[in-house]
């Protein structure tokens, strides 16, 4: 199993940040997401515990759970089913509040289901791939809420 983290902070509110990433509609933004849908809602929120999202990105199919939900700081996922096939023990992303904004740590654990060296194939493809992937959606966060914020004006 692989453990991949991706961090950056976006100049913006926890909450506005939080928001964003737990819709995950708005992946779209980031060209590497063709289509994200909510195919079940949460229980207490639509993006929340219990809630199902369907993802298809360049680098695969992904059906996920939400596991836990705790706005606007944290949220856990399982991904149950995948293509191409991985076993995944887990997701988080975790917000924290920063003077230059909100910190946002992405972490799950996964690895390739290949019936040979899967260590190796996850490491040298899933890790930069998951990596790259991650980063442009948090970047797309970043250009989305920074577009939306006022600017100063000159008098």
């Amino acid at each position: 199993m692989e453990t991949i983290t991706v961090e950056r902070t976006i100049a913006a509110p926890i909450g506005q940040v939080f928001d964003w990433c737990a819709t995950t509609t708005n992946y779209e933004r980031s060209r590497w997401v063709l289509r994200d849908r909510l195919a079940e809602p949460g229980r207490d929120a639509p993006w929340g515990e219990g809630a199902i999202r369907v993802h298809t990105w360049f680098i695969g199919h992904f059906h996920e759970r939400i596991t836990r939900y705790d706005a606007p700081h944290s949220f856990g996922y399982v991904v149950d089913r995948s293509f191409p096939l991985a076993r995944h023990e887990g997701g988080t992303m975790t917000f924290t509040e920063v003077p230059e904004g909100t910190r946002v740590t992405w972490v799950t654990t996964t690895e390739m289901a290949v019936p040979f060296a899967a260590a190796t194939a996850t490491r040298l493809i899933a890790r930069p791939l998951v990596s790259h992937v991650f980063g442009r959606i948090l970047r797309a966060c970043a250009d989305d809420l920074s577009s939306r914020s006022p600017r100063p004006t000159s008098a």
